[in-house]
């Protein structure tokens, strides 16, 4: 069963407010309500009757490592829906649509800034699997910037069964990775596509490779080996948005 989880900071825990999100209980360390922001954050506490109490600063001595800006909300995870909800809820064979497959994604951070670049080039959907999958904790929210709250996000048993239904669909699947041949720039995006990114240390599994439309790369210079996860999601994501807009 999925535990609550802590969110740290005055604009994530105002993000959860906004999407709605059932919040137990804010503590607040009463030194930090000067602020602006801050007493925007107990307004919309007290508008929406969110329990909230102020606590000493040395009850924040855990977060230390935290950029908790003096408030710390307890919520429960982000509902994670099924493949058929976010199909039924986002697919339509007149648009071009994105989805975004993470194939063993397992640092919190990184994940946190997929979901926020995601949200920022109109990704459909997430899909993650249902083991080797980084956690949606407090440190995912905070990286996305509360964007993990606006989009849907798709939990699969396998990712294999997950491309097969989006091909029966007429999504084209393209993985990214340094074993491609084509490059990022070389694919028409004007169609609806699924986005394979794996870990930077084992990459994408082999099998799903195989179940791809194309493997496509980054062209990147000899002087380096790879990108950054989520820095090789904004270089594709972005040439996506450039085809399809510009």
């Amino acid at each position: 069963m999925d535990k609550q989880i802590e969110i740290y900071g005055i604009r994530s825990i105002i993000e959860a407010i906004d999407a709605s999100k059932e919040i137990s209980k804010v503590y607040l360390i009463k030194s930090a309500s000067t602020s602006s922001l801050f007493r925007s954050l107990i307004n919309q506490l007290e508008k929406n009757n969110i329990k909230f109490s102020f606590v000493p600063k040395e009850k924040f001595n855990k977060y230390k490592n935290k950029n908790h800006q003096g408030a710390v909300a307890i919520l429960s995870p982000v509902s994670l829906i099924s493949l058929e909800d976010l199909i039924s809820n986002t697919y339509n064979e007149k648009e071009n649509l994105t989805y975004l497959l993470l194939d063993g994604i397992t640092d919190t951070r990184n994940f946190g800034a997929i979901i926020r670049t995601s949200l920022a080039a109109n990704v459909s959907g997430i899909i993650i699997s249902q083991n080797n999958s980084a956690p949606i904790n407090s440190d995912v929210v905070k990286t996305s910037a509360g964007a993990v709250f606006k989009i849907p996000i798709a939990r699969v048993n396998n990712l294999k069964d997950a491309i097969i239904h989006l091909n029966s669909l007429g999504v084209s699947i393209f993985s990214l990775s340094e074993r491609g041949t084509n490059t990022i720039y070389d694919v028409n995006y004007k169609k609806s596509i699924g986005l394979v990114l794996g870990s930077e240390d084992k990459g994408i599994s082999k099998g799903i490779l195989k179940l791809s439309d194309d493997v496509i790369k980054i062209p990147i210079s000899a002087k380096i080996d790879s990108l950054n996860v989520s820095s090789a999601l904004s270089a594709v994501i972005f040439e996506v948005v450039r085809q399809r807009n510009y």
